[in-house]
């Protein structure tokens, strides 16, 4: 079957109609390549999934159907020969929030929370937001531009202190695009054991990676005695293009460790969104052949962006692993202090500013948007960035 990831899909409609952060933020003649959100259309089969629930015409309190927990069952069997089992399986809208749950159900306040930056910015948020001590280290920058970051377990070692309690992992890496060698999550296993930590693994982007033959490992199941301190958080959201119809999944193997969450999930988290539940389920058992489709789309944009930023003094890119956000490194750009502003006050293009992730003069580029609108972006940054 073939899937049209080439037109352009109207999403600048008014904002009574097509509502959206990507689109809407910024005045209308910005060209948005910031928040992680695609500009394809969802799978076929996810939008005829949907239709029919719609259809049906009742929209009332929900249930996670059986059907939905096997096929997540069965799709972490099939890609990542992890048997997971129905019952591990907690659903909620977002991983975000997942995250806040989890700082409040493992540590007590006044306790650690740790994140690697750079990273995701809600990461950086967690522990401020539930009274929890905030503690940071930092991966090690590539040793020469376009190498790779890398994790520095000697940095990791050095900001625990005995009032860490908690892990925030990223597993494919958000910003950076990295797939963690086997060495590094070793390394981190052994880390998080001696210190007995809980970790929360947030491997939303793992469907996504797009060097020829490289698979994802996820944590719990790479390393079985991690299984009884680790949450693993998966969601459709990144593959299939789902941001807004808000389900996601908490991957708990401990039957205590679940309990612990979900009990402080009890009065903070709505029923789940029917059409979201809907949608998860139709990615999982239907969307394949999209998504390897689309994987071959982002390594084609890849590519594109690769060779044009080689062209842009000052600049440099580590090469995404998986997804399709890249990480570049503007200081030497000569863009002043927050280069994000900068291009989009001059260029018109918005991204997001490295600041947010812990990381000043870096900029994350989305380039999962058609191949015209991101030449048309690429063009606008080319005028500023080559001057």
């Amino acid at each position: 079957m073939a899937f049209d990831f080439a037109t352009p899909v109207e999403r600048r409609a008014p904002e009574g109609h097509y509502a959206s952060q990507k689109w809407h933020r910024y005045a209308a003649d910005v060209l948005p390549l910031w928040v992680a959100d695609m500009d394809f259309q969802s799978p076929p089969a996810v939008i005829d999934a949907l239709q029919r629930r719609v259809a049906h015409g009742v929209y009332g309190y929900g249930e996670v159907p059986a059907s939905l927990t096997d096929a997540l069952c069965q799709w972490s069997a099939r890609h990542y020969a992890w048997p997971i089992e129905p019952e591990w399986q907690q659903w909620l809208p977002g991983v975000v929030p997942a995250l806040h749950f989890a700082a409040m159900a493992l540590t007590q306040p006044g306790e650690g929370v740790l994140t690697i930056a750079p990273i995701y910015p809600p990461f950086l948020a967690v522990a401020e937001r539930t009274g929890r001590l905030a503690q940071q280290a930092m991966l090690a920058e590539p040793a020469a531009p376009g190498e790779p970051w890398q994790l520095d377990i000697a940095a990791l070692e050095a900001a625990i202190t005995p009032q860490t309690r908690l892990l925030l992992w990223c597993h494919p890496h958000n910003p950076t695009g990295r797939v963690w060698t086997s060495r590094e999550l070793e390394q981190l296993a052994a880390t998080v054991e001696r210190h007995d930590l809980w970790v929360v693994s947030d491997e939303l982007h793992c469907d996504l990676l797009l060097d020829e033959g490289a698979r994802h490992q996820p944590l719990a199941a790479m390393f079985p005695e991690l299984a009884k301190r680790t949450i693993t958080l998966w969601a459709p959201s990144k593959t299939f293009n789902l941001a807004g119809l808000t389900s996601a999944c908490a991957v708990i193997p401990d039957a205590t460790l679940r309990q612990r969450f979900a009990a402080a999930t009890k009065g903070f988290l709505p029923d789940g969104n029917v059409l979201g539940l809907v949608a998860a389920e139709a990615a999982y058992r239907d969307g394949e052949p999209w998504r390897q489709a689309l994987l071959e789309v982002l390594c084609s944009h890849r590519r594109v962006l690769e060779e044009r930023v080689a062209t842009w003094p000052g600049v440099s890119l580590s090469a995404p692993e998986s997804t399709y956000l890249a990480w570049l490194d503007m200081r030497e750009a000569g863009l002043g202090e927050s280069p994000a502003k900068t291009l989009l006050e001059q260029a018109g293009v918005a991204l997001s500013d490295g600041a947010a992730f812990g990381c000043p003069g870096f900029v994350r580029l989305n380039f999962g948007t058609t191949a015209s609108q991101l030449e048309a972006a690429l063009e606008r940054l080319d005028t500023l960035l080559k001057a």
